[in-house]
């Protein structure tokens, strides 16, 4: 936490160190540095005056914040982690069964890893040879791609023309996916039809197939999604009944399968 959070903390007093206080009841090697709360009579236990107290306790024994901080945010996380379980238990076949979505891998694989991403996220990019590590070395590993265009224009000219790519040579979508994901410079509607017309893609049929109106509807069920999965950032995987941020790279990932299959 740095020394600014610290303080807009502290200045919340009386709530804020009420719980502060509360939180640290327990602790022996505290105890000697609270302030003597029976030296607070009838004639001294005005606002002011208590805040005075609280306030010097806590510039005192500033850990006090952080402990409650650290406290305030594990019980944060939980309570997120089984907000997205339910979610995720709720909406089972969109997340992991949706027709609009790339399947990479073993279609019938036992495992599946779910992974939100947007072309132009520096670390999907990082991500991808990650995703190609675990295919290659899990033949039942089924990898379900949702296009996730949340880096601006030219990210979401870029999804368009893969969705409509994918539509008309579903056979090459995967090649497409790593052409333009792992190329270099930004993704743009340009960038993307090149590696389509590259590809064997007639430009004038992806052109027509990008107005279609499954295409931008496909992006809004997959933002209502990860906004109900509290997802913000690219990339994000959804593995078996949990939610998972960043980039942790293929280790992480195969622990994380290794955990679901060995339940």
């Amino acid at each position: 936490m740095t020394k600014v959070a610290l303080v807009g903390a502290a200045a919340s007093l009386v709530g804020i160190a009420a719980l502060a206080l509360g939180y640290q009841a327990g602790r022996t090697d505290m105890v000697r540095a609270a302030p003597d709360m029976s030296t607070i009579t009838a004639s001294t236990t005005d606002r002011a005056e208590i805040e005075g107290i609280v306030r010097n306790y806590l510039i005192n024994n500033p850990e006090v914040m952080i402990e409650v901080q650290t406290a305030l945010n594990a019980k944060q996380e939980a309570a997120q982690k089984e907000a997205s379980t339910q979610v995720i238990s709720e909406n089972k076949d969109k997340i992991f069964q949706s027709p609009s979505d790339a399947v990479f891998g073993n279609p019938n694989g036992d495992v599946t890893i779910v992974e939100f991403f947007d072309y132009n996220c520096g670390y999907c990019k990082k991500a991808l040879p990650d995703m190609d590590a675990l295919l290659q070395s899990d033949p039942n590993l089924r990898f379900v791609m949702k296009e996730f265009p949340i880096l601006g224009a030219d990210s979401t000219r870029a999804h368009i023309v893969a969705k409509a790519f994918k539509a008309l040579m579903p056979e090459k979508y995967l090649e497409f996916h790593r052409d333009l994901l792992g190329g270099e410079g930004r993704a743009t509607e340009a960038s993307a039809m090149a590696i389509a017309v590259k590809l064997g893609a007639n430009e004038t049929e992806v052109r027509e197939k990008m107005k279609s109106p499954e295409i931008s509807q496909v992006f809004h069920d997959n933002y209502e999604l990860a906004n109900s999965l509290s997802i913000t950032g690219t990339p994000s995987y959804v593995v078996g009944n949990e939610v998972v941020p960043g980039a942790l790279g293929a280790d992480a990932l195969a622990e994380r399968i290794s955990h679901i299959r060995n339940k």
